[in-house]
Parts: C-alpha cells; sequence; structure tokens
C-alpha cells in the first residue's frame, strides 16, 4: 500500500531584529503611480513582511517593504522563496 506524503506546514520565525520577506516577482504599481520593477536590472526589489524578530522595529506583517535584491539570505521553506534580512537593511516602506 502507498502511503501519500504527509504535508507539514513550516513557519520561520526570525530571532532579533530579523525579519522574513515574501520578495515579489513581478512589477508593481502603486495608488500613486510609483513603479517598482522586479527585473534583475534594478538594484532594489519590492515584497511583502510575513515575519519580525522581537527587536525589529517599526515594521510589522503585511507592510510592503524595499529592499536591496543582494541584501540577506535566501531560504526556500515549503516551497516558498523567502529572504531573511535584517530590520537596517531595509530601503523603504512602500503605502499603496
Amino acid at each position: 500500500m502507498i502511503e501519500e506524503p504527509r504535508r507539514v506546514d513550516l513557519q520561520l520565525e526570525p530571532l532579533d531584529d530579523y525579519v522574513v520577506i515574501q520578495p515579489s516577482d513581478e512589477e508593481t504599481e502603486t495608488r500613486h503611480g510609483l513603479i517598482i520593477p522586479a527585473s534583475e536590472d534594478t538594484g532594489a526589489r519590492s515584497g511583502v513582511v510575513t515575519a519580525v524578530g522581537d527587536s525589529a522595529t517599526g515594521i510589522e506583517p503585511g507592510d510592503k517593504v524595499l529592499f536591496p535584491k543582494h541584501a540577506g539570505f535566501d531560504v526556500r521553506l515549503g516551497g516558498s522563496s523567502l529572504k531573511v534580512l535584517r530590520r537596517g537593511e531595509l530601503i523603504a516602506r512602500v503605502h499603496d
């Protein structure tokens, strides 16, 4: 009898001042017309904060942010690509 693979729900909990970001893979445009490209030609990427460490102040899960494309660490978790970086590496928060 073949047993189905068990699904494992994984959650990444950052420590200290680290934040976890789900990078955006497509170009986005804010309500005010700011275009945030996702191409490799730009020095910045955008994404949504999914978790914050205890010491990461001024940022919350759900915030859309800009960060340098080479900042932090790339992590694959449960089939998703994530970025883990320090709070101080964030460039800006994007308000739609």
